[in-house]
Order: structure tokens, then C-alpha cells, then sequence
């Protein structure tokens, strides 16, 4: 029989996973668009520095998003941030497959996400999380709602209160970079 879970809290010792959408949690949302198409996005440092550190921990960090910049894989890998999926269709989708591969352990996993896409995905994962300024629909089957908005450290915030309830988070790991 599974442990009764009351809050959030609850799970966070159990996590493993880590899945994060991009625009709208480790971006704001803003898309600046050059003169010849370009889209620029800007990303968190503190976001950036928990994703190294909870790699570092043995945390396996997925990136799932409808978008598609070489930009974004060049910033993930010198994260060292292994999978990284672009221009995802249907990210539910993708994360039955993870599932059915055996690489994944649903009561393991985390998602972070904002908006109608990460919908159907959230409501299958263990920990479905957002940021502050998520649609309504996200808010409300989310079961930890960040204090922060996304772009503006929400992902460092869970991270570190995955970290901080497994009793790794301040420690000599976290003063190398």
C-alpha cells in the first residue's frame, strides 16, 4: 500500500526526475524576434545553477518543449543537461513513451509547466508543479503553485526544495560550479 501523501511536501523526498517545459517557466514567455526571424529568449542564472547542482546530485533533468532553438540546446548542454527534446508535438506523448522504455518511474517525477500543453503530462506525473503566472487550468491541477513566476527562479525554487527535504542541498557540492 502507498503511503498517504497530504501535501507537496510529502512528496518532494521522493523525487528523482525532474521534466521542466521552457517558455513560461525557465523563460518568461517573451519572445524577442529579430529582423530575420531570430527568436531570443533570456533564462534565470539561479535556474541555470540549480539544474548543474541537481545534475551533479544524480538528478535526472529532462527539457520537454513545443519550441526549437539551437540557442536553447547550446545553454542546456553547458548545463550539462543530456535530454533535451525540441519541438515536441504532444508532450504526453512523449512521456508515455519514457514510461513504456522503463526509463522513467512515474512516482518519481516532477513536471513543471504553464500552459495548456503541459496539461495531460501533469496529470499523469507524481509532483505536477507551476509557476506563479501559469493559466488557471495549470493552477488548478497543480500541487505546488511557486511563489515565483517563470523566467524569474521558479525552477530553482522546487529544485531546491527537492534538495533541501533529501538533505543534499547546501553542501560542499554546492560551492563547486
Amino acid at each position: 500500500m502507498t503511503k498517504p501523501y497530504n501535501n507537496y511536501k510529502d512528496k518532494l523526498s521522493k523525487i528523482k526526475t525532474f521534466i521542466f517545459d521552457i517558455d513560461g517557466v525557465l523563460t518568461d514567455g517573451t519572445v524577442i524576434v529579430s529582423e530575420n526571424g531570430e527568436q531570443y529568449r533570456t533564462m534565470n542564472v539561479k535556474d541555470g545553477y540549480a539544474l548543474q547542482l541537481a545534475i551533479k546530485k544524480g538528478f535526472r533533468i529532462i527539457i520537454i518543449s513545443g519550441g526549437y532553438s539551437e540557442a536553447i540546446i547550446k545553454r542546456f548542454e553547458y548545463l550539462g543537461v543530456k535530454e533535451v527534446f525540441l519541438g515536441v508535438e504532444n508532450k504526453h506523448e512523449l512521456f508515455l513513451e519514457l514510461l513504456d522504455k522503463g526509463s522513467l518511474n512515474q512516482e518519481e517525477v516532477l513536471y513543471m509547466g504553464d500552459d495548456i500543453p503541459d496539461y495531460k503530462i501533469m496529470k499523469d506525473v507524481f509532483l505536477p508543479s507551476c509557476p506563479r503566472d501559469a493559466v488557471k487550468e495549470i493552477k488548478a491541477i497543480s500541487e505546488y503553485v511557486s511563489p515565483l513566476n517563470g523566467g524569474y527562479g521558479c525552477v530553482r525554487d522546487i529544485i531546491e526544495q527537492v534538495l533541501m527535504s533529501q538533505k543534499i542541498w547546501f553542501d560542499d557540492e554546492a560551492f563547486k560550479w
